[in-house]
């Protein structure tokens, strides 16, 4: 599957707010780079995870601004708010060779928008985690 393939996949499931599409894109080993954490997060349920949760936290004002296409990857310039903040970032996305989720590293600004992201995104990831355990 080539990249603008798998990028309209993508953005297919970023704009039906539905995370439940989230895990037919990732690829099982599949590795998520956070700007709110040191270590690269790895397995395809964590970075559904990961993603989920900012579905929830970045998703309602998500709005794709800019991309550049590679032969197997994309950068994706966005802008949203959290918090009250205006936040922008850039998510890298890379596919394997069957089209699904390799690796995806988000990077975001200024820094106040990146503290109320960390935040918000703990708080998520708290409460899907209570919520799995209930």
């Amino acid at each position: 599957m080539d990249a603008a393939t798998s990028l309209a996949r993508w953005h297919a499931v970023v704009e039906s707010r539905d995370p439940a599409g989230l895990p037919g894109l990732v690829a099982q080993d599949a590795v998520f780079r956070s700007p709110a954490v040191h270590t690269p997060q790895q397995g395809r349920d964590t970075v559904v995870g990961y993603l989920t949760a900012a579905f929830t936290v970045l998703g309602p004002a998500l709005t794709y601004e800019r991309e550049w296409l590679g032969e197997d990857s994309a950068v994706l310039q966005f802008r949203t708010e959290v918090g009250g903040l205006d936040v922008s970032g850039v998510d890298i996305i890379t596919w394997d060779e069957d089209g699904l989720i390799a690796d995806f590293t988000v990077m975001v600004r200024p820094a106040k928008g990146l503290q109320a992201v960390v935040e918000q995104m703990g708080a998520e990831l708290l409460r899907m985690l209570e919520a799995a355990g209930s």
